[in-house]
């Protein structure tokens, strides 16, 4: 017990300082450049945390309460909204052609740092969800809804980015929000950029996760 809560704090200080290290790229850039252009990936980034910390809160609640409760129903929803954010971050890549930039690289590379940190929690994240999915149903349809997971992530990256829709939005405007959900849907042959951008991030992200899951089953067959 005291070897898991050692390793548990071990990495949330990674996390945090791999944050808090994209957080001085980019103070950095903004005091080299005077320009405060991108300090929206601060505000993307404490979205990318939101799911991680509902999926810590889950669990808590998953010890003493079962999945059907109304709190855990609750945070599992909430989760599940956030939870695009996280990985939201990689489309914030084509904000790099916007403003000529005086170091390309510096700002790739900080770009970069922000999307490692988005990726990495909404994959944890995803991973602490299956895995207690697994103890409750069979793998494979475990495997199936975290499947489905990704695809409706994938998805709402294109609202958020093509469309700028965001998650305050399902409570804010769900009649607008709806219309554009829907119109794929009903209109499929006018929807190739949306099919295509949905199957690009579903392939980005399934690949990830897929290799984050088959890694962690590896590292528990070895201890």
């Amino acid at each position: 017990m005291r070897w898991y809560i050692s390793a548990r704090a071990r990495l949330g200080v990674a996390l945090v300082s791999a944050s808090l290290s994209s957080a001085g790229l980019l103070l950095v850039s903004m005091w080299r450049t005077h320009s405060t252009n991108f300090f929206y990936l601060l505000w993307n980034l404490f979205l990318a945390w939101v799911p991680f910390v509902l999926t810590l809160w889950l669990l808590r609640v998953l010890r003493h309460k079962l999945w059907s409760s109304w709190s855990a129903l609750l945070i599992t929803l909430l989760w599940l909204g956030f939870l695009p954010n996280a990985f939201y971050l990689v489309s914030d890549l084509t904000h790099l052609v916007e403003v000529p930039r005086a170091n390309l690289v510096y700002d790739t590379v900080l770009f970069a740092s922000f999307v490692f940190n988005g990726v990495v929690l909404g994959c944890l994240s995803t991973f602490l969800v299956h895995t207690e999915l697994t103890k409750r149903i069979s793998r494979t349809l475990s495997g199936v809804l975290v499947t489905i997971i990704l695809l409706l992530c994938s998805f709402a990256i294109y609202l958020g980015h093509d469309l700028r829709w965001n998650t305050w939005d399902v409570l804010l405007n769900p009649g607008g929000l709806l219309v554009d959900v829907s119109e794929p849907i009903l209109h499929p042959g006018g929807s190739s950029m949306v099919f295509g951008t949905t199957f690009a991030f579903f392939l980005l992200l399934a690949s990830v996760y897929g290799v984050v899951w088959q890694a962690a089953r590896q590292v528990r067959q070895q201890t």
